[in-house]
């Protein structure tokens, strides 16, 4: 496939880097701090921001103030502010802000192991919470539209996940959403523990697009063995035009199984690479890095950027001046 002639770039950083920051510390970064970062973000362009989790504080600590969190951003028209929620309760409470932006997301994962230390459940659990939430979705007439598979391409735990599994749970997850009369127009397929390698990346992409074609596929790459920017190229090369980041490369899943897990493809390396491939993500490169500055400082310590570490950048390349 062609290269897309844009990509749109959800920019995860203030949810995913947060709640592996504050594992032992819950109080290690404010909500001030944390409502600093959404605006400035919210002035790079960027068109989508996790700004937090609904998830359980005694599993996520730093996530305990989520809705201080949603409640004293100033939101910028033309963003979508969103979060995350892995059951019935966390949705509800998302809904009861009034807001963010809901999104009828079903999930599944593709390592039973990881389900079961990450949302405390087996396959079977999972597959029933999901049709709960479907139907929660239906109530609240938000249609199930999007979907998520977990560890779609490895665990630390598993091992190399089967491309037959992931292409099953996208089958399945399709079946829940016509129980309640939707029809998924979005899939991402997430690499929660930095398996993935680009022709890995490739071939899956490849087999859901065969199975699925009018299905929009998009990749949440981490970078735990250091080719998360490679894997997004492989996507792009694909036509995948759909990617999560992390400012600074923040974050990381507190539930890896290793301290190493590191966060998201960093969003200002992502908008370099489009920059040098000529493909438009409509973000000021430089208010990014310097929004990566800015997450370094509040975390307080060096993160994965290495255009916030780089002195110079070179000029854009011919094809991106074309």
């Amino acid at each position: 496939m062609a290269l897309p002639q844009s990509v749109f770039l959800h920019e995860c950083g203030p949810r995913e880097g947060y709640q592996f920051e504050g594992i032992g510390q819950p109080d290690k970064i404010s909500t001030a701090d944390k409502i600093c970062l959404i605006e400035a973000l919210a002035e790079t362009g960027v068109k989508a921001i996790q700004m937090t989790s609904f998830v359980n504080p005694k599993q996520v600590p730093q996530m305990a103030d989520a809705e201080a969190v949603v409640a004293g951003v100033r939101q910028k028209p033309g963003i979508n502010y969103s979060c995350i929620y892995l059951n019935d309760i966390g949705f509800k409470r998302a809904l009861a802000t009034g807001r963010v932006a809901v999104h009828g997301k079903l999930t599944l994962t593709a390592s039973e192991t990881f389900c079961k230390r990450n949302q405390k459940r087996d396959f079977a659990q999972d597959i029933e919470m999901q049709r709960r939430m479907a139907a929660l979705y239906r109530d609240n007439n938000v249609p199930a539209d999007y979907g998520s598979i977990m560890a779609a391409f490895g665990c630390n735990y598993e091992g190399v996940v089967p491309e037959a599994r992931v292409i099953g749970m996208v089958a399945r997850l399709h079946d829940i959403a016509a129980e309640v009369g939707s029809r998924l127009k979005s899939m991402v397929l997430a690499d929660s523990m930095g398996w993935a390698s680009p022709e890995q990346v490739r071939r899956v992409v490849g087999a859901v697009r065969n199975r699925w074609p009018d299905l929009r596929v998009g990749l949440h790459l981490h970078d735990t063995r250091g080719l998360a920017i490679a894997n997004a190229y492989a996507g792009l090369l694909e036509g995948v035009e759909m990617f999560d980041t992390a400012v600074a490369g923040l974050g990381g899943c507190p539930f890896a199984g290793f301290k190493g897990a590191a966060g998201n493809v960093c969003t200002e390396e992502m908008v370099f690479l489009c920059q040098e491939l000529g493909i438009e993500t409509g973000i000021d490169l430089d208010k990014m890095v310097e929004c990566a500055r800015l997450a370094q400082q509040i975390v307080g310590h060096p993160v994965p950027s290495k255009l916030l570490s780089s002195t110079t950048r070179r000029p854009a390349s011919p094809a991106a001046a074309a």
